[in-house]
């Protein structure tokens, strides 16, 4: 029986056995319960195709960030379940020592699994854009993944039986091919790391086992907004009690696309905030251009807790280019 919800992944067990997901489980057991001689018949159908893909394991982590909430984790999807991986040999593909089987490969699962994905595809991006920074090509694969699984349905999450949130799959399932080519990107320096550090109201000596040396905080550091880090993604938090607020966060894009190029902004506002955009129209005259532009969010009061947060997107549309950025309102 599954206890992550309806994740079959692999397991490579010793005798030969059937894993179910938690509601075959149920319907199993809610049977042997009901009578006094159960029976049970076993039918092979061979191998099934054509279901919903990608799902988000139920075992992924989740978030929303507790250390910097100003900012949504995690950042990305990527494949992670029943992965063909390398196996030491020195090692049963079950780990028990008891199992005396050795395998130059097994079938794996895990985040582990989803990081050497990314971090392979990251790798390939920094071989075509070579003066691109770690941010850059982060962002790269953020605003170009996609969030709509191989049926043109939203992905859906296997823990909650529900779609899933930016706070499951952050920007969405990483795409190769469009991150080599976003269009725009949002960059950000080490510096911009130190002041958001300031601004989070870390101290020196905190601050100093990211960077060498003294860091002070300046006072226009510590007055800065966490949201403000030119991240591509939005987290926005707002007081439940509260009516009316508004939050406003800056970013910069740097065009990497066409050289003469005009983005429009397209926005799904979060249910319960209205998302107002300006300028909405960026227009850039050459490559590596920066241009900025800022995002108010208004929240609604939320006294009764029955939404705790609400999710939406922002997209810079020019031809083909689809930057996108996930929103994640949340009223506490």
């Amino acid at each position: 029986m599954s206890t992550v919800g309806e994740d079959l992944a692999n397991e490579p067990h010793v005798l030969p056995d059937i894993l179910l997901g938690t509601s075959s489980s149920k319907a199993v057991i809610k049977y042997v319960n009901s009578t006094k001689a159960p029976i049970g018949t076993i039918v092979f159908k061979g191998t099934t195709y054509g279901n919903r893909a990608p799902k988000l394991a139920a075992f992924s982590s989740r978030g929303p960030n507790l250390a910097g909430p100003d900012v949504i984790k995690p950042d990305i999807t990527a494949p992670g379940v029943d992965i063909l991986a390398a196996w030491p040999a020195e090692t049963s593909p079950s780990t028990l020592e008891s199992d005396k089987r050795r395998v130059s490969f097994n079938i794996v699962s895990g985040t582990s699994m989803s990081c050497p994905h990314v971090s392979g595809i990251a790798a390939l991006i920094k071989s075509k854009h070579k003066d691109w920074s770690p941010a850059a090509i982060k962002s790269a694969l953020m605003t170009t993944a996609y969030t709509i699984d191989n049926k043109g349905k939203p992905i859906s999450d296997l823990k909650s039986h529900a779609l899933a949130t930016p706070f499951g799959i952050g920007s969405g399932h990483v795409d190769p091919i469009k991150a080599s080519d976003p269009g725009l990107i949002y960059d950000i320096t080490a510096d911009d790391y130190i002041s958001y550090l300031c601004s989070l109201k870390y101290n020196e000596s905190q601050i100093a086992l990211f960077e060498e040396g003294f860091i002070e905080c300046k006072k226009e550091q510590l007055a800065m907004q966490p949201g403000d880090l030119n991240y591509p993604s939005f987290a926005v938090n707002f007081n439940r009690k509260a009516r009316n607020v508004t939050i406003t966060y800056k970013r910069t894009v740097t065009n990497v696309g066409i050289p003469k190029s005009t983005y429009k902004v397209s926005v799904e506002a979060p249910k319960g905030a209205y998302v107002i955009v300006r300028p909405k129209v960026l227009s850039f005259k050459k490559l590596n251009q920066k241009l900025s532009y800022k995002v108010s969010f208004i929240g609604l009061s939320r006294k009764k807790p029955v939404v705790n947060s609400a999710f939406g997107s922002l997209m810079w549309v020019s031809g083909n280019y689809r930057v996108k950025s996930p929103i994640a309102v949340t009223w506490k």
